[in-house]
């Protein structure tokens, strides 16, 4: 099936749901994103600060980008001038630093609080206790250039529809507790990112309302 058709089944999944899609372009050229634009994307999602910066100049100005990787600190700055949302906001450092570079930039920059929700180890994210942490700090009650509004979160990386359905509902469980505790009066804080090729159904059937898809649309990578 052409990046086209893929997108379009993709759309259908996600008719009625709320839900967006994320296409997620790393690694791919910029004609078979081009390819993808045409066919009606307009969220693309990186995971490397270089490859994003790269590409971002040969792309329609209308492209929302997403930063889906983990974002050092010392990168955020080549990022500030265009990316929509960073997905993967993990520290108070990053927290600081996204402000001061957006700042100078006189935008706002959106983010979710990456949670750390899979049972492997490799993967990175808050827990609960540290994402409350921030939210308390003086940092966050200063902040005027980034939003906060949501959360992602990266499951395991398994066929156990039991185990990852788990991992989805925490996710959407730490959404819940936030949004009541610090986000009532913010109806912006809405996002909830999770579900990728393999396991974007079941991300769905739990309330994801961004699916964050590579392979299933351009293929394999080579």
């Amino acid at each position: 099936m052409s990046i086209a058709e893929n997108i379009r089944f993709f759309e259908e999944q996600l008719a009625g749901t709320g839900a967006r899609l994320v296409v997620v372009t790393k690694t791919h050229p910029v004609e078979r994103l081009q390819e993808a634009y045409e066919a009606g994307a307009r969220i693309f999602g990186e995971n490397r600060v270089q490859e994003m910066t790269a590409k971002q100049p040969e792309l329609p100005a209308d492209v929302e980008w997403h930063l889906i990787g983990h974002l050092q600190t010392n990168k955020v700055k080549y990022i500030a001038p265009f990316v929509h949302t960073v997905q993967s906001l993990d520290s108070l450092k990053l927290l600081e630093e996204l402000e001061k570079q957006a700042a100078k930039h006189n935008r706002v920059i959106d983010a979710l609080l990456q949670f750390h929700i899979a049972e492997e180890y490799t993967k990175t994210g808050l827990t609960l206790p540290e994402a409350e942490e921030m939210l308390t700090s003086a940092t966050y009650q200063a902040l005027r250039h980034v939003r906060i509004t949501g959360v992602m979160g990266v499951a395991t990386f398994t066929q156990d529809e039991a185990q990852l359905r788990r991992e989805f509902q925490t996710l959407r469980g730490y959404f819940g507790q936030l949004r009541t505790r610090y986000f009532a009066e913010q109806p912006s804080f809405r996002e909830i990112s999770m579900g990728m090729s393999s396991d974007y159904a079941l991300a769905l059937q739990e309330g994801s309302t961004f699916i964050r898809v590579g392979s299933a649309i351009f293929g394999a990578r080579g």
